[in-house]
C-alpha cells in the first residue's frame, strides 16, 4: 500500500483531470503489485531454507597447537626454497606487514617488480604446497 501511494505522488503530475480516477490509479496499483511479485521471486530463486543452521566448527575440534607448529614449519619450509628475491619481497610484504612503498625503499626495488615477485613467491608457494614439500 505505500508503495502505491508513494508511486501516485512520484507521478501526481501524469494525472489528467478529464479522464477517470480509477483507470489511472490501478494500472499504478498494477504495476506496484508486479513489481513486487518480481522482486519476490528473485529472491526467493537464490535463496533456500534450513532446518538447523550449519556450526562453523561441527563438532570437531580446533586446531590443536601441534597441528600449528606442524603448518608454519611447512610454510618455513616452503619460504626456504624460493629463489632469494621473492623470499625478501615475501618476507617483507606479506610477514613483517610493511607496504609496497616500504619494502621498495628497503630493497631498492620498484614497487611493480616487487608486486610481481610477490606472485611469482605465492604462485610458487601454492604449487609447493600442493606438492607437500
Amino acid at each position: 500500500m505505500q508503495e502505491v501511494l508513494l508511486s501516485v505522488h512520484a507521478v501526481r503530475h501524469t494525472y489528467d483531470p478529464t479522464r477517470a480516477f480509477m483507470p489511472w490509479l490501478m494500472t499504478i496499483t498494477m504495476r506496484r503489485i508486479t513489481d513486487a511479485a518480481r522482486k519476490l521471486s528473485s529472491r526467493s530463486a537464490n535463496e533456500t531454507t534450513v532446518d538447523v543452521l550449519p556450526e562453523t566448527f561441527s563438532g570437531h575440534e580446533t586446531k590443536k597447537e601441534q597441528d600449528t607448529s606442524d603448518d608454519n614449519e611447512v610454510i618455513r619450509r616452503a619460504i626456504s626454497l624460493l629463489p632469494p628475491g621473492q623470499r625478501q619481497a615475501i618476507v617483507l610484504v606479506k610477514l613483517r606487514g610493511l607496504s609496497l612503498q616500504e619494502a621498495a625503499t628497503a630493497t631498492g626495488k620498484s614497487i611493480s617488480s616487487l608486486k610481481v615477485a610477490v606472485h611469482r613467491a605465492v604462485k610458487a608457494m601454492r604449487r609447493n604446497l600442493n606438492r607437500k614439500i
